[in-house]
């Protein structure tokens, strides 16, 4: 159960903060958001907020969207839906439910024959299943739809719709999510740099504290000396002093340090590590940390730097030289949940800004349905002038798409083979 909801917490949490992203700067460039959803499937809670926002709860909880108008949506309505119109006092309307979980009171039977709800915003049907005449109404543009699962949405008339923002709008839109992610990620690495106190310096010898009961803290050692020698090898920055005693796990340690301007010899017994097939020493001293405010921020401002890199260089080595086993998908993610929840709280968030980072860095691939392929796309629309139509870009992010399902399809069949079988 604890496996599960780090699993739920770490995923959900990184791909809400990426569709907020998406939401603000929609909401900045005046495009409709229909709805923003925390989870995925049925609908089991709704809020329409004062912005023509749904805000839904839906019942799995993992990740969620956000649905801007005119963004790649379907038709809502097809000639034939047997539909139930509200009225305002002028014979507008203000409501059309297409739902049948959903009850109207006063409302009017109607079955759709033409709709417009973008331009000319009007709905033409036929009345009580009178099919002798058509009858035309006008609709709010601030009107809802009630869908077909109950979720109440506004509708989307084209001066609210996604292609009528200005294209740097858009391409900041899309950007948005990534962006989110990398912010996030900052954040998480500065919450474990200010929890552990500061940041490692590693231009420096002198050790913060000894681990009670630990080889070095049984020989002596205390935090505030400053290593000089081990077994008579000069060791100038703390690269030199974990190396050392990572690589020489069997052998006593003549450690020299100073101490209040003093020379000190200590006598220390390694104890030896094991850990996935590897062996190396341990004495027990911890980093040198600097603890200003200051080098707090640049230190997890240099942790992201570190794993926004490593994340590329290991992009790199899959598309040079691929390796299905060097991707991962849900199952992987909840495996590495599963370790994170065992190791304490600051593994969880350590895991949580690996995954965010590496969520802005997949969703920048200018592949079509992710969001490098929509600011590619976008840049297209910059050098030409004018976008692409509407059935080619269509095309493109069904295809990408269609990549996209079957490589994660792909990449969770082998995580499967590889955790279960």
């Amino acid at each position: 159960m604890k496996t599960i909801l780090t699993f739920i917490i770490v995923f959900s949490v990184v791909v809400v903060i990426h569709e907020l992203g998406h939401f603000y700067f929609a909401k900045r460039a005046g495009i409709l958001v229909r709805e923003f959803a925390i989870g995925m499937g049925p609908k089991i809670f709704s809020h329409q907020g004062k912005d023509g926002t749904a805000y839904t709860i839906r019942a799995l909880p993992i990740g969620g969207y956000v649905r801007m108008a005119g963004y790649e949506e379907e038709e809502e309505m097809k000639p034939g839906t047997p539909i139930s119109l509200l009225l305002d006092e002028n014979g507008v309307v203000t409501k059309i439910n297409t739902s049948k979980k959903v009850q109207l009171a006063n409302a009017i039977p109607m079955e759709v024959a033409r709709h417009d709800l973008v331009d000319d915003l009007t709905i033409t049907g036929f009345i009580n299943g009178d099919e002798s005449e058509t009858i035309t109404y006008s609709v709010d543009p601030k009107a809802f739809i009630i869908e077909e699962d109950g979720t109440e949405i506004r509708i989307a008339p084209r001066n609210v719709q996604f292609q009528s923002a200005k294209l740097w709008q858009r391409a900041l839109t899309n950007f948005a999510g990534p962006m989110n992610n990398f912010i996030l990620a900052f954040v998480l690495f500065l919450v474990i740099v200010f929890a552990q106190g500061g940041v490692v310096d590693m231009n420096s010898t002198v050790i913060s504290g000894v681990v009670p009961d630990a080889p070095a803290a049984v020989a002596g050692m205390q935090g505030g000396d400053k290593i000089v020698s081990i077994n008579e090898e000069s060791v100038a920055t703390w690269t030199d002093v974990r190396a050392y005693i990572q690589s020489h796990a069997t052998e006593e340690l003549t450690m020299v340090v100073e101490r209040e301007g003093q020379a000190k010899e200590f006598q220390v017994q390694p104890i030896i590590i094991e850990e996935d097939g590897q062996t190396y020493g341990q004495v027990g001293i911890e980093a040198p940390m600097k603890t200003g405010f200051v080098d707090k921020v640049v230190g997890a401002f240099n942790q992201s730097i570190s794993s926004f890199t490593q994340i590329l260089v290991a992009l790199r080595n899959i598309i040079f030289n691929f390796d299905v086993n060097q991707l991962g998908g849900p199952v992987l993610i909840f495996e590495l949940s599963s370790q994170a929840a065992s190791r304490g709280v600051m593994t969880v968030i350590s895991l949580m800004a690996m995954i965010s980072m590496n969520l802005g860095i997949f969703n920048l691939i200018p592949i079509p349905g992710l969001d490098g392929g929509k600011l590619l796309l976008n840049l297209i629309e910059g050098v030409r002038g004018k976008p692409l139509s509407q059935e080619k870009e269509g095309l493109i992010s069904i295809i990408g798409f269609g990549f996209l399902m079957l490589l994660m399809v792909f990449v969770t069949w082998n995580d499967i083979q590889r955790f279960f079988f």
